[in-house]
């Protein structure tokens, strides 16, 4: 059977597992697997007595824990992500650490909080990484769901992309998201992957990195419909899967990877990839955004109508507006607040402040419309030429390095095809492995920033840029955020760090006041 096996995969992934070997010999190339192995802790093994489980058969989770070994070591991926390890069973986590190592692989491990017995391992292969660093990240909340970040360096024979002493790095997340059981956990999910968003930026600030590629792996335990899925969307990340099989947001019936306790089966692993040089809304609107989005999605659920949904929020209120009363009880009757796992006050005030467009103290239906019911999910956007549509101006140049889908497979091959083999025992998820190839890329050599001007006030006559007021004023770098000034009346003063000559020089030809949304690329240093 296992001999039968090896040759059926190594038919279907020719091109991403047995060819990337022939492939590597003549352009490099970086292979990533991710894989919920499901622990034995929670795989059952009697329908009829759901407490029995392959933790308590030693023979059965040993023999299945070595097949899959066999398989990662056979596929020699550059980078093996998995979840669902055992880190509770002393004996297993042996048996991986040793089989892992003696193939040449750097092994980190994290198990989930207060003891819940199973955690993470991601393992990166010594032939194609030097490790730089890493980080746990314990996100302390409902679940005990943690996630890992590994800042790691290509080296040989990767050499050939080199440019004098531009550095190949990459930042790789592995995480395990939390399983929806009920709708008010899908905002606990949203929150565990704005926390690592968060965490991969500040660690990019900290260390002053310049931007460099991010892969996210895991089970994120939602699909292409979910909230967590259009979130990372908005940031820029690419599904890997569905890149290389030339896939849109709205094919999620093509391929599942896991079927779960409930019979269900559906795609929720996913490798996400963020090349450099791509324009990124700030992490704190996209945030926002995926708020609403969800906010929306409850109240269509409810069966309202736009008209319907604006009569909700605006409650008892006699006039055609919503306040900021109403709107906290809204939130929490659609189960957003009022428990521990909800919005925070401070994040219901930023939602607030998000809506109240024109920061009058209510939201009136013109600005419920634009925020909550109409908002709509940007899709990534292009590089950055010499000159985009948005108004961005490219600096000069400097090289660092991206990575191109090749092509990706997952295992069991039915799941291809949006079906489930029941003679499939490794277990309740598939295997994803993604091919891809490192390529030179340019950058801006200077650390830009953005003044990103939101609800420029057009009521003056003045235009001149010290006259005007802004609802909402962000100053952030290409890398990550630096300012977030959602100041009501702040002037352009406020933009402190950045010359202000600096920003008067480059939007002398703006006529800002016939502007609702303007963005201008700077160079961090002065001009002259």
């Amino acid at each position: 059977m296992r001999t039968k096996m090896k040759g059926r995969i190594s038919r279907i992934g020719s091109y991403a597992i047995s060819s990337s070997i022939r492939d590597h010999q003549q352009q490099p190339c970086i292979t990533c697997t991710t894989f919920n192995i499901l622990a034995p802790i929670y795989k059952r093994l009697s329908n009829e007595d759901q407490n029995f489980r392959e933790s308590d058969c030693r023979t059965y989770w040993f023999g299945r824990n070595q097949r899959i070994l066999d398989w990662l070591l056979y596929e020699r991926s550059s980078i093996i992500c998995l979840q669902e390890f055992w880190v509770g069973n002393e004996e297993l986590v042996d048996m991986y650490e040793k089989r892992l190592s003696d193939a040449g692989y750097v092994n980190f491990k994290l198990a989930r909080t207060n003891n819940r017995g199973d955690g993470l391992l991601t393992a990166v292969h010594k032939d194609y990484f030097r490790v730089v660093n890493y980080r746990d990240l314990l996100f302390n909340d409902f679940g005990d769901r943690v996630a890992q970040l590994l800042h790691v360096e290509l080296i040989d024979p990767f050499s050939q992309c080199r440019n004098g002493d531009l550095r190949q790095e990459i930042l790789i997340v592995n995480t395990h998201l939390l399983f929806p059981h009920d709708s008010s956990l899908s905002l606990v999910r949203l929150h565990q992957v704005y926390k690592i968003l968060q965490h991969v930026e500040s660690y990019q600030k900290e260390h002053n990195l310049k931007p460099i590629p991010i892969i996210l792996c895991g089970d994120w335990n939602g699909s292409k419909r979910g909230h967590v899925y259009k979130f990372l969307r908005s940031q820029g990340f690419v599904s890997s899967y569905d890149t290389a099989h030339q896939y849109t947001d709205a094919d999620a019936h093509k391929w599942v990877s896991h079927r779960n306790h409930r019979g269900n089966i559906c795609g929720v692993d996913f490798i996400w990839l963020l090349n450099p040089n791509k324009y990124r809304k700030l992490l704190k609107a996209s945030w926002s955004e995926a708020v609403f989005g969800m906010f929306k999605c409850l109240l269509r659920r409810a069966s309202l109508t736009e008209t319907d949904a604006f009569a909700f929020l605006k409650a008892d209120n006699d006039g055609n507006y919503i306040t900021y009363s109403g709107f906290c009880e809204a939130l929490e009757q659609l189960n957003l607040t009022g428990h521990k796992h909800g919005l925070a006050d401070e994040e219901t005030k930023d939602l607030w402040v998000q809506a109240d467009i024109d920061g009058n103290g209510v939201v009136d239906y013109k600005e419920f419309q634009q925020r909550i019911w109409k908002t709509t999910w940007s899709d990534q956007r292009n590089d950055l030429n010499d000159e985009d549509e948005d108004g961005f101006v490219k600096s000069s140049l400097e090289q660092t390095i991206g990575f191109s889908v090749k092509n990706a497979v997952l295992f069991p091959p039915e799941v291809e095809k949006g079906r489930w083999p029941e003679n499939y025992s490794l277990s309740d998820h598939a295997r994803l492995t993604v091919m891809t190839h490192p390529y030179r890329k340019n950058i801006s050599t200077e650390e830009g920033c953005m003044v990103h001007a939101m609800g420029c006030s057009n009521s003056s006559s003045d235009s001149s840029w010290e006259s005007l007021r802004f609802h909402e004023i962000v100053l952030c770098s290409m890398n990550h955020a630096v300012y977030v000034l959602p100041y009501r009346t702040a002037p352009i003063l406020l933009l402190g760090r950045v010359a202000q000559r600096t920003i008067f020089k480059m939007i002398t030809d703006f006529n800002p006041c016939k502007l609702h949304f303007l963005f201008i690329a700077l160079g961090a240093s002065e001009r002259r």
